[in-house]
Parts: C-alpha cells; sequence; structure tokens
C-alpha cells in the first residue's frame, strides 16, 4: 500500500523555501507545541509508568528503524517453529499513557497523527513520550502490546493472538545496517528470518493482487541562488519491515470482523477517469503502464534510482484515493476491503504515530483476552472516522503546500525557460503538464489537449506561495 506522508528534509534550513515551509502550519492552523494542561499530564505519567504482570522481557527483540528515529512503535523477533515460523511483534502500549478523557487524550483527538514536515516532524504526542517513556528504546523497560503469530512454511497466518507483557528491546537497528548484516552474511538468525517470511509475504501480496508503494525519503539542498535534490534509496530490508506490519493490520481486521466490532481502514477501487490520467503521466514519464497490466504488477518495474519513475510513484498516489474508516459495533457493513492491500486491514501497528491504533490495539486486547471491550473505547469508535478524516486533510493540504514550495524552488532560477512537457489534464484556463525533466507537474495557461507532448515557458515559480506557472509555446 501507499506511503502517504511527503518525506522532505530541507539543508539547511535556511533561505526562502525553508521560511515558506516554515509558514504552512500556521496557515493551516497547526501549532508544533502542545497545551501546558496536556504536556504537564504527558510528564506527570512518563515519570510513573504502568507496566503489565506479564513478563516477555526474556525475548530478545529489537527495533529497526530510520538512524534517527526516536519515536519507536515497533519490535520484532522471529524463530523458525515446527515446519513454519514464530513472529512476536510487540507494539508501543500508548493507551497505558493516555487517560480517557484526559487533556492529553483531547489533544491527540485534535491532531489525529503525526506530520513529516520537511523542517521537522510535528508529533501526536509529546516527545517526553513518543520519544521516551513509551518509545520502545533499547534496555528500557516497557509496556507492549505483542502480537503472537503462528505462521506455515509460505508464511500464511495459521494462528495470531495479542496480549499486554512487559519488554526490553536489545537494539535499535537501522536500516541501512540491517540491510548490510544481511548481505554480507553476518546477521544473526532473527534479521536473516527477516529476510525470508518478508519475501515470502511479498510473494502473497502480489498473488492476492495488492498494490505496494513506497516514496523514498528527499533531502533539499541549497546550492547558491537556486536547489536541488538528493534521494536516499529504500532498502530491500525496509519492504520487508513493512510486509510485518502489513500482516497485523490484515490480522486486527479480522479479528474486528469476527468479533462484530472495531474499526478498518477502508478503499474503494480507483475510478476510470483516475486511471486513464495516471495512464497519460506514465506515458509523459517515458515508462508506460500498458493495458492489461496489473497496477501493483506495474508498481514493481519502478525503479527509486530514476527521477523519471520517482515521479510516478508521486503521481500513483492519485489512484490511492478514497480511503477512509469505517467502525462497526454489532452489524458488520459490507465492502469493507483497502482496495490497494486486496484486503480487510486495520491500521494497528503505530500508536505514537497515528490516533486510530490505540484504539485498534485495546479492542484486539480485549478480544483476545475474551472481555468486554472497554466502554471508553468502545463508544470513541463512531468519533475516529471523523477525526482521521479531518486530520487527514489537514496533513494532505500540509503536504501539497510544502510539496508546491519545494517545486518552485526547484524552477525558481530558470523562469523565462522553456521545458517539454505531456498535458495530464484539462481545465478552464488551460490544464496541468507534466514536464520530462525536471519531473515536476504545474499548470499550463493556453490551448492544450489532453495527452498532447508541447513545449512551455515557465513564466512564474514562486517559492513563498508555492505558485509555478507556465503558458503554452507550441506543441513539441
Amino acid at each position: 500500500m501507499p506511503s502517504n506522508a511527503l518525506r522532505l528534509i530541507v539543508a539547511p534550513a535556511t533561505g526562502p523555501l525553508a521560511q515558506a515551509l516554515a509558514s504552512i502550519p500556521a496557515a493551516l492552523g497547526i501549532s508544533r507545541d502542545f497545551p501546558a494542561d496536556a504536556l504537564a499530564e504527558a510528564q506527570s505519567v512518563a515519570v510513573h509508568p504502568v507496566l503489565p504482570d506479564a513478563d516477555a522481557t526474556d525475548v530478545p527483540f529489537v527495533t529497526i528503524d530510520p538512524e534517527s528515529s526516536k519515536d519507536l512503535d515497533q519490535a520484532m523477533f522471529l524463530e523458525r517453529a515446527d515446519s513454519g515460523y514464530r513472529m512476536r511483534y510487540a507494539i508501543a502500549d500508548v493507551p497505558a499513557f493516555v487517560t480517557p478523557g484526559g487533556a492529553l487524550d483531547a489533544e491527540s483527538r485534535k491532531r489525529g497523527q503525526t506530520i513529516y514536515a520537511p523542517d521537522g516532524r510535528i508529533p501526536l504526542h509529546p516527545p517526553v513520550l513518543s520519544e521516551g517513556a513509551v518509545s520502545l528504546l533499547p534496555d528500557q523497560l516497557r509496556s507492549a502490546f505483542i502480537w503472537d503469530f503462528r505462521l506455515d512454511a509460505d508464511a500464511n497466518v495459521t494462528g495470531v493472538a495479542v496480549a499486554r507483557a512487559r519488554i526490553r528491546s536489545r537494539a535499535k537497528l537501522n536500516y541501512l545496517g540491517v540491510q548490510r548484516s544481511i548481505d554480507d552474511g553476518t546477521a544473526d538468525e532473527n534479521l536473516m528470518l527477516l529476510k525470508e517470511i518478508g519475501l515470502k509475504r511479498i510473494q502473497l501480496e502480489i498473488a492476492r493482487g495488492a498494490a505496494s508503494l513506497t516514496i523514498p525519503e528527499a533531502e533539499i539542498h541549497q546550492v547558491g541562488d537556486g536547489y536541488n535534490i538528493v534521494r536516499r534509496q529504500p532498502q530491500p530490508v525496509e519492504d520487508w519491515n513493512a510486509q510485518l506490519s502489513l500482516m497485523t493490520g490484515m490480522a486486527a481486521a479480522d479479528l474486528m470482523l469476527k468479533a462484530g466490532i472495531g474499526i478498518l481502514r477502508t478503499m474503494p477501487e480507483p475510478q476510470q477517469f483516475a486511471v486513464d490520467r495516471f495512464r497519460r503521466q506514465t506515458t509523459a514519464l517515458g515508462h508506460p503502464w500498458r493495458e492489461g497490466q496489473a497496477y501493483g504488477d506495474y508498481l514493481r518495474t519502478l525503479e527509486t534510482a530514476d527521477p523519471r519513475h520517482l515521479a510516478i510513484m508521486h503521481a500513483a498516489g492519485s489512484l490511492f484515493r478514497g480511503a477512509g474508516y469505517t467502525a462497526f459495533d454489532g452489524s458488520v457493513p459490507e465492502g469493507l476491503t483497502q482496495a490497494a492491500v486486496a484486503a480487510s486491514y486495520s491500521h494497528t501497528t503505530a500508536p505514537l504515530r497515528r490516533l486510530v491504533d490505540r484504539f485498534v490495539l485495546i479492542v484486539c486486547d480485549a478480544i483476545c483476552a475474551g472481555t468486554d471491550v472497554p466502554g471508553w473505547a468502545r463508544e470513541s469508535l463512531p468519533d475516529l472516522p471523523g477525526l482521521m478524516e479531518h486530520s487527514s486533510q489537514v496533513t494532505s493540504q500540509f503536504e501539497h503546500r510544502a510539496l508546491d514550495a519545494v517545486e518552485a524552488a526547484l524552477l525558481s532560477t530558470r523562469v523565462g525557460e522553456t521545458f517539454e512537457a505531456t498535458v495530464i489534464s484539462l481545465s478552464k484556463t488551460g490544464g496541468s503538464i507534466q514536464l520530462t525533466e525536471p519531473a515536476v507537474t504545474a499548470h499550463c495557461d493556453g490551448q492544450l489537449m489532453a495527452g498532447a507532448v508541447v513545449r512551455a515557458k515557465l513564466v512564474r515559480a514562486d517559492i513563498a506561495t508555492g505558485t509555478t506557472t507556465f503558458e503554452l509555446v507550441t506543441p513539441a
């Protein structure tokens, strides 16, 4: 499934682009600071955390994240069992630190999710929790929800349960280091099994017709009066690791559907006009999505080292529209699938960064324990789709404004130049064009025809407003 967060980092944090990005939160009513009462509550609970009685500190969990990450949601331990595997996946116990109805609960409902701003994260929870007392940092005693999976030889799930326990992660690993150790054969069995299981889960993903999309991080550098972009290439281990999270989300959905209570992440199949537009974009960028080729299969042909393919990855998000959340309690509505995952699915593995996961964990824990779902969680289910929709809208606006500013910065020294482009959509005054190089999508004034290859002159690239405008010169 797609990774929608805009992973842009500005270096250095000065100049017109940095200033433009810094102004976006206030323009959208987003505050980086937490209210005093929510911050005081977080600081208080961080000093005296409540730990569960069950003890799993003997399990040698490790975390795998970007090297700079401190908000560690997940820890894993994999081993062989019978003819298949056993996977224990520990998820940070955010509910233990958030009092229902308290100031921190209210603020997290307002925020909904962490926003990954190019100039620094805007977190869902105060750092004293998200990067401290709740985070699964190494050598620290922590409360966690442990998902205990049994897998067959092909990595199909044959059994699953979830329960709270105290854990102690052994190490904070990073993607590059893990990839290197797997490739050179020095990794321990836990990490070698991550590759083995991850590859098998990818095959299962392909077989069910799912579409997976991972957009790499990009770092924007100032060079004189202009800017260039340097992209961090994702490691294969990132996909293998993501498969564990996907598997957990699918298992959570199955548990809740069977119990008749919960909340799922849903998304319809893409509409035809979006498919047609995306096909034109892929053609414009020199890597056409041919008729009859499955969408997921096409995405797997993209190479992150190719700038045009990266533009296609960003454009592919247009087909992942209409995603939302569906809560249920009693009767289960129809159509509760996530089209990109090609299965029923729920967000459950990132409670430090996403509001809804906190409630999914509580519901699944109660289901597995055979107890009633706590009243505060049950009563909140109907509110969560609206809260998450609002948060997603704000985040989307943030990401669009940030991307507009970055694209304007990349073109800011080239006003007056003429570029080759392909028309990908039409409007009353012109339409959207996809530049061949750099791979930027922008508005163009003039009489355009969808799918036509044209030459367009850059007439405006305003970093402060994120406005990039072209005018038609002549068909190419």
